[in-house]
């Protein structure tokens, strides 16, 4: 399968994830199906599409019109007949290797020959998911960060069995969609983000447990530090930028000193078992009461929107 024969699209997945890359498909034309197995899901995935185009309208990233015409470019559906003939499948449906390797089992066999697979886990190996999978050589990773809609990066990620042609043409197509994705050559667990995410969550959960400083500073100094420079510059930039004498001298005293716990960090464990999931149970490190989550999911995509216009400004 060619870049330019793709022309129809499946997520799925309707949850917060596979909606929002929906949107991103059928604002690029594509004629994209959303399927779940349940009815309420999609329900609930149409009222989201609804606040997301609401929101790029009201940033002016789409003029109404537009909006409405990804709207009409998403079908909702969860009748599985819809993989018969399509061109593209991503899957974003729950993170649990042996519900992906059924699934990606029977819908393998459902599609045509032809057609190019992709999965979004967040980390999970794509050579196992692929495990069960016909046709393995067309299928790889394409993993999207949250909110897919919003944020650039996707990660495509190489199996075991992956074709050349099926990760270079993912490739391009992420970059078609107007994505900036990266190439993991070796399929390995977490692949670049979330290992490079979870080592900073692990060492700042160590500086609130050991009292060095409060959750709130802790995030302070990585948006307005870290993060501020990081939207500019990667790690290894930052690293020629600042000298690399410099980062081999503070990491001679410093490193010693860092968390290198393999357990899950205390306090991410005491939260799990607590209920306290963040904003979907409207407490986490911080509380979200009932009427200002909605808000705060608002407010954080606009600055996720004023900060792509800042970096990516046409």
């Amino acid at each position: 399968m060619q870049l330019a024969e793709i022309k129809k699209v499946i997520i799925a997945g309707a949850g917060t994830m596979g909606t929002s890359m929906a949107q991103i498909f059928a604002q690029y034309g594509y004629d994209t199906t959303l399927y779940n197995h349940r009815e309420a899901t999609l329900q609930r995935a149409k009222e989201m599409i609804r606040m997301n185009q609401q929101a790029l309208v009201k940033s002016g990233d789409l003029t109404t019109e537009e909006s409405m015409a990804v709207q009409k470019n998403i079908g909702l559906t969860a009748d599985k007949t819809c993989f018969a003939n399509c061109d593209f499948v991503v899957e974003s449906i729950v993170e649990n290797l042996e519900i992906k390797q059924e699934f990606w089992r029977d819908i393998s066999r459902l599609v045509k020959p032809s057609t190019l697979l992709a999965t979004n886990t967040s980390g999970i190996s794509i050579t196992k998911i692929a495990a069960l999978t016909e046709k393995p050589a067309r299928f790889c990773g394409m993993h999207w960060f949250n909110p897919p809609h919003l944020v650039p990066l996707v990660e495509v990620i190489k199996g075991e069995h992956t074709d050349e042609e099926t990760a270079r043409t993912v490739f391009a197509l992420a970059e078609k969609i107007g994505k900036k994705p990266v190439l993991v050559k070796k399929d390995a667990k977490g692949f670049i983000g979330n290992r490079i995410q979870l080592a900073v969550l692990r060492e700042a959960l160590h500086i609130v447990k050991e009292g060095i400083a409060d959750a709130k500073d802790v995030d302070n100094a990585m948006k307005y530090g870290l993060g501020f420079r990081y939207a500019c510059l990667g790690p290894l930039e930052t690293a020629d930028f600042g000298g690399l004498d410099i980062f081999y001298h503070v990491a001679e005293y410093l490193l010693p000193d860092l968390d290198r716990s393999a357990e899950v960090p205390p306090l991410l464990k005491e939260k799990y078992e607590k209920g306290e999931l963040g904003i979907k149970t409207q407490q986490g490190f911080y509380s979200y009461p009932e009427e200002t989550s909605k808000k705060a999911i608002q407010e954080r995509d606009e600055k996720f929107i004023r900060l792509f216009h800042a970096l990516y400004q046409k």
